[in-house]
Formats: structure tokens, sequence, C-alpha cells
């Protein structure tokens, strides 16, 4: 797992963040997962249109879950540093088990402390 890019900012949480119900992210069977241009049947799509709103579509829940999976991200990091834990680990292992740097760890703990206070991730 590599860095992401920025860090979430969690000051413009309210405000930049656009709650959309995502499209259902449906499995592909086995045999198109081993086809390298298959892709949720984007592919097979000849309409223009069709093709921009579902692939549209696709982009959005893709995005939404991003942000979902970082959000609980940053509260298993909160968690896992919280000074009342007896198996509190230092930033240092968190940011090596998540493989962030220090810097990163330090603002996903922040970000994951204040989701905790709030009373979790957001819900869509």
């Amino acid at each position: 797992m590599t860095e992401p890019h920025s860090a979430p900012d969690h000051r413009d949480r309210g405000v930049a963040r656009r709650h959309r119900k995502p499209a259902a992210l449906l499995f592909e069977p086995p045999e198109a997962v081993a086809d390298p241009e298959h892709f949720f049947d984007l592919e097979s799509i000849e309409d223009p249109r069709q093709l921009l709103s579902r692939s549209t579509e696709l982009t959005l829940a893709f995005r939404a879950a991003a942000d979902r999976a970082t959000e609980f991200q940053a509260i298993a990091a909160a968690q896992l540093a919280d000074p009342k834990r007896f198996d509190r680990l230092p930033e240092s292992a968190i940011a090596e088990r998540a493989e962030w740097s220090e810097d990163y760890t330090r603002r996903m703990i922040d970000f994951g402390r204040e989701l905790l206070r709030d009373g979790g991730p957001t819900a869509d």
C-alpha cells in the first residue's frame, strides 16, 4: 500500500464533501477479472452517452469508497495510537504498517481522533 498523494483536510470536511449515493460496485466474475481489457463491462458499451454515464457512476463510487476507507484508516490509526491502550503502538510502527510517512501518520491520527469525537465515519 502506498501513501496517498495528500492527507485528508478535515477542516473542509463539511464544506467540500458531497454526499452522493455511489453506483453499486458489483463484483465481476473470475473469468472477466482475468481479462485485462475487461472492466465492469464498460468495454461492451457502444453508446458514448451510456459509457459516460456508467463510467461517471463508477468514478463516483470508487471515490466514495476511497474516502470512506481513508476515514476507517484514520480511525484505526487513532485507536492504535491511543495512550489509554495497553498495547498502544508508536507512530513509527503505525507508519510502517500503513506504509505512510511519519508526518502523514500524525495527520491521520489527528483526523481519526476528530472522527471518533464526531461519532465515526460519515454515512452516505
